[in-house]
């Protein structure tokens, strides 16, 4: 998906440069949409540029729900295959599960980002590793009923 592509597809504001660019490889956009502190989540619409992806990372005491809204992207936990993404995808990503996500080499991705509790940044993921994203096999994501 190009950027024009994206534009047409999104639903929610693409934001601005991330604040937290410094826990991702490349640049993303975050536009806050629901940080209410009386609710013990917050929402965020984060996009992706092509290649971009956060590092891996916990959710200490809590969670993240990704809604995926447009382009194509990954999802990766600690030990299992990757996941290519696509608008309507869902996952769950449970307190202290390693993990990363972030667009393809090729396409801008957006996706809606429910967490909750803290998220504890780990290493990046290397350029190997994500460039052999392409040669292993990809498991079709889990949709949540």
């Amino acid at each position: 998906m190009n950027k024009k592509e994206l534009e047409n597809a999104l639903i929610f504001p693409q934001g601005e440069k991330n604040p937290y660019g410094a826990y991702f490889t490349g640049q993303s956009y975050l536009e806050g949409m629901i940080a209410d502190k009386d609710l013990p989540f917050g929402v965020g619409n984060v996009t992706f540029e092509p290649g971009c992806r956060n590092h891996w990372h916990i959710h200490k005491d809590g969670y993240q729900v990704l809604l995926v809204t447009a382009g194509e992207g990954w999802y990766q936990e600690e030990g299992k295959e990757a996941q290519l993404l696509h608008a309507g995808d869902t996952i769950v990503t449970h307190a202290g599960v390693k993990h990363w996500h972030g667009a393809t080499k090729d396409s801008w991705f957006s996706h809606v980002a429910i967490t909750a509790g803290e998220a504890v940044w780990l290493e990046e993921v290397s350029d190997e590793q994500y460039e052999n994203l392409s040669l292993i096999h990809i498991s079709e994501p889990t949709r949540q009923a």
